[in-house]
């Protein structure tokens, strides 16, 4: 059976998913929430997420306050769940949503969706996909007070942008890291940064087992939008510290779709498109008291790799290689090991590439196939979070000048690198940066 053929069977199985409720809870070590979605009487499930105390979080938050937030995690928690059998029909029964909310969920659903939907070959659009059924009473906006307005909270996720950010933003302020579900790299990072274990934001989010059982039997499995996820949970950090900066690291090339010629992008929910979306809908409907904003946003993938270059103690903790994340390496055979390795070539000696890597990865003829993709000479680049095909061939002519001494490694022995440039100098406009945050900026690219 076909995966379409799949869908449209579950389509019909399974006609309604329904969002049932939200609870929280604050216990003497953290805040608890549990969300609960059903497909029948059989298949129910409770995700969980545990925020551990710290002595730097405001438990006072009224039950409005704490309404909006979590509803609106579970919202985007949802998504998870509903693609193991996409039903036409999504049922709210917490609160109501307005028609501008439901064309903002089912905009985000679709595209964030775009990479599951693409891969498994599934037909479905935007209109037809899913109809979103809310009929209670609508959650109004509430005013969070801040206590520290000019401060920022930095999602740390292991690799080298948020790196950048973090070092960046401490010289004008203070900034407090944010981890979910903590691994290896993460802590490092946060730990070389200056911060202890308990020095950080903290959220350890949960998936239900059932899901996982069901994809192991089955059902529909993909990429969902995992940094929407997060915006929604960086709004609740936010509010527990009083802090209403929230410094996301995504940069301009997170613009670039996926599917050459198509509006599949692996990295939707982490594009300037999905950020100004969020932003008005959070300014709209849950409270005009967050400034979700991504600090990168000016710079390419080059110029980050540039500034991680100069940060040489983080160069032996710092991890984004998804494949060899629970063990917390770099598996060395992957797309996104290839991209690092290709991105920071430019600006660091290919010995110290070979000891962070593990080996010369332009000289591993099994990656000529994500070479090609990343290259562009494939109809598609890598689903991973990596840069344009503009950026990798800029920097692999800026690599081979580097090296022109020595002999070509075996990737780029057939390869020519287009004459189209990306500068390292001069920076795009970005309307969600303030003056001082962009002199900042200028002051390390420029």
């Amino acid at each position: 059976m076909s995966y379409q053929q799949k869908y449209n069977t579950f389509r019909l199985t399974f006609p309604e998913f329904v969002y049932e409720s939200y609870h929280y809870d604050v216990q003497s070590d953290g805040l608890h929430i549990a969300f609960r979605f059903r497909l029948n009487d059989n298949l129910i499930f409770e995700p969980t997420a545990f925020i551990p105390a710290r002595l730097f979080y405001e438990y006072s938050l009224c039950k409005e306050q704490m309404d909006i937030l979590v509803f609106n995690i579970g919202m985007v928690e949802l998504i998870s769940y509903w693609k193991a059998f996409c039903p036409p029909v999504v049922r709210v029964l917490p609160h109501g949503l307005s028609p501008k909310q439901v064309a903002f969920w089912k905009k985000l659903y679709y595209n964030g969706l775009g990479e599951f939907f693409y891969v498994n070959g599934i037909r479905a659009t935007e209109r037809n996909f899913m109809t979103i059924v809310a009929d209670g009473t609508a959650l109004q906006p509430c005013a969070f007070p801040m206590r520290a307005a000019s401060q920022y909270i930095v999602p740390i996720g292991g690799g080298k942008d948020s790196v950048v950010t973090l070092d960046m933003l401490s010289q004008i302020g203070s900034p407090l890291p944010l981890v979910m579900n903590p691994r290896g790299a993460t802590l490092e990072c946060c730990r070389v940064a200056g911060f202890g274990r308990t020095d950080f934001i903290e959220i350890q989010r949960l998936i239900h087992p059932l899901l996982l059982d069901l994809n192991a039997k089955g059902a529909l499995n993909g990429h969902t939008p995992f940094s929407a996820m997060l915006a929604f949970y960086t709004l609740l950090a936010s509010a527990l510290v009083g802090r209403p900066n929230i410094a996301l690291s995504n940069e301009s090339s997170a613009n670039e779709a996926t599917v050459v010629g198509s509006n599949v992008n692996h990295q939707y929910s982490k594009s300037l498109e999905f950020e100004n979306d969020f932003r008005a809908y959070v300014s709209e409907f849950v409270s005009p008291s967050f400034n979700y904003f991504s600090f990168l946003r000016p710079l390419s993938e080059l110029q980050i790799a540039m500034l991680f270059a100069r940060l040489p103690q983080f160069h032996e903790v710092f991890r984004s290689c998804n494949v060899g994340s629970k063990q917390d390496v770099w598996c060395g055979h992957c797309a996104k090991c290839l991209f690092a390795f290709i991105i920071l070539s430019p600006f660091l000696p290919i010995d110290k590439l070979m000891h962070i890597f593990g080996h010369n990865l332009l000289d591993d003829e099994s990656l000529r196939i994500p070479f090609r993709q990343l290259t562009g000479l494939e109809p598609t680049k890598p689903f991973e979070c990596v840069g344009t095909i503009a950026e990798v061939h800029t920097a692999l002519r800026m690599f081979m000048l580097r090296n022109e001494s020595a002999p070509l490694p075996l990737l780029l022995r057939d390869f020519a690198p287009s004459d189209e440039s990306v500068p390292l100098h001069g920076l795009r406009s970005c309307s969600n940066l303030n003056a001082v945050e962009l002199s900042l900026i200028e002051s390390h690219v420029l």
